[in-house]
C-alpha cells in the first residue's frame, strides 16, 4: 500500500518556563553543526491506515496513533496531542528513471484568523525512500503561517530538508549547513511574503538539475517569472540522490487537541473564490515543466467538514476549507 508522505505536522516541544516554545532539539552529527533548538519538519511522513512501532521513536518525537491526524508528543514526563489536517494530490507511481521535480503557482493571504497554537501551510514535497526509514529522503518548500517561530500571522516562504526520517540530519530555513542560497535570489528561506490588496499569487519549482544533479529552488512573485534561490547539494542524500519517487502538493493545518482548527488556505471552501494550486506540474532535469497524467494524481482529505480539494482540472486544484473542527 503506497504511502501517505508529508502529512504530519510541526514537531512541536514544550519546555517549562511557565509558558510553551515551540522548539525540537537535533544533533547535525555528520555535518558538524552545533546542537541548536529550532523546529523541525512542518509535515512528517505519516500514513494513516499503516501502524507505528513506537519504539522507533524517543522522548521528543513525534508518534502516530490511531491516524495520522493524531499525533504524540512528550515533554517532561507531560503528553500533549496534536492534530493534523490536509487536502492535497500526490503522484506516487513514478515513471521509469523516477521523479526529477514538481512546480505550481499557489495563492497566499494575509492576516488569516489564526493563533500561537495553530498553524497553517501550502506546500509541495518531493521524497524519496521508506517513510520512519532512517534514509528517508524529503524536501519541502512553500508558504507557512506559523506564530509560534516568527512571532506574526504573516505568511512566511519555507524550506525544509530530511536525509533520515526526521531524526538529526536536516532542518528548516536555514538553520543548518543543507540549503545553499545563492546572490541575487528573489527570496530568502524564513522571508515573510507580503500580498497586496490582501493576497497575491507566489511560484517556484524544485528540481533536480542535468547540470549538477543537485536539488534546485526557483522561485517567482506572480506566475512563473522564476529566479534560483538555492539548492540541496545532491551529497546530502540517499535516494534523493537520484530521483524522487513521491510527489505531494496540498494544504495543511496544524492544531492541539480541545482547540479548532485553523482556516486552511483563505478559509473558503474550494471554488473560485478560494485558495488554488495552479500551473501543477511536474519538472524534467531541465527545468521545465509538463503536466502529470490525470490517472496518476491521486486526492485525498482526510476531515472533509473543515476541508477539501477540488476536482483537478486544466492543471489546477482548489482547495480549503473554513476550519473550526475541535479533535
Amino acid at each position: 500500500m503506497p504511502q501517505d508522505v508529508c502529512l504530519a505536522m510541526l514537531i512541536v516541544v514544550f519546555l517549562t518556563n511557565h509558558e510553551a516554545t515551540a522548539s525540537i532539539h537535533h544533533v547535525h552529527s555528520n555535518t558538524g553543526v552545533p546542537s541548536v533548538n529550532m523546529t523541525s519538519s512542518l509535515f512528517m511522513a505519516l500514513d494513516p491506515r499503516e501502524s507505528v512501532d513506537e519504539s522507533k521513536f524517543t522522548k521528543h518525537r513525534s508518534v502516530s496513533k490511531w491516524a495520522h491526524t493524531h499525533i504524540i508528543h512528550m515533554s517532561n514526563h507531560k503528553m500533549y496531542v496534536l492534530f493534523l489536517q490536509v487536502a492535497r494530490y500526490r503522484v506516487d507511481e513514478p515513471p521509469a528513471g523516477g521523479y526529477t521535480g514538481a512546480m505550481a503557482t499557489l495563492d497566499f493571504y494575509s492576516s488569516p484568523s489564526t493563533n500561537a497554537r495553530q498553524l497553517t501551510a501550502a506546500l509541495i514535497c518531493v521524497s524519496a525512500g521508506k517513510p520512519y526509514g532512517s534514509d528517508f529522503n524529503e524536501i519541502q518548500a512553500g508558504w507557512v503561517v506559523d506564530p509560534s517561530r516568527y512571532g506574526d500571522i504573516k505568511a512566511h516562504f519555507f524550506v525544509y530538508w530530511t536525509a533520515d526520517g526526521y531524526r538529526s540530519v536536516g532542518c528548516y530555513n536555514l538553520d543548518c549547513n543543507g540549503f545553499v542560497p545563492v546572490n541575487g535570489a528573489p527570496i530568502t528561506p524564513g522571508d515573510a511574503l507580503e500580498p497586496t490588496h490582501g493576497q497575491a499569487k507566489i511560484s517556484f519549482k524544485i528540481f533536480k538539475n542535468k547540470e549538477d544533479g543537485d536539488w534546485w529552488l526557483h522561485f517567482g512573485y506572480g506566475v512563473n517569472n522564476f529566479r534560483p534561490v538555492g539548492f540541496w547539494p545532491k551529497s546530502l542524500f540517499t535516494h534523493l540522490e537520484d530521483h524522487a519517487e513521491l510527489i505531494t502538493w496540498g494544504g495543511f493545518t496544524k492544531c492541539f487537541r480541545g482547540n479548532a482548527c485553523p482556516p486552511m488556505g483563505n478559509g473558503q471552501w474550494p471554488g473560485k473564490n478560494s485558495a488554488s494550486f495552479q500551473n501543477v506540474q511536474l519538472v524534467g532535469t531541465n527545468g521545465q515543466g509538463y503536466v502529470p497524467p490525470v490517472w496518476t494524481l491521486d486526492v485525498y482529505a482526510d476531515n472533509k467538514k473543515c476541508y477539501q480539494a477540488s476536482t483537478f482540472l486544466d492543471d489546477m486544484f482548489y482547495y480549503g476549507g473554513p476550519g473550526g473542527c475541535v479533535n
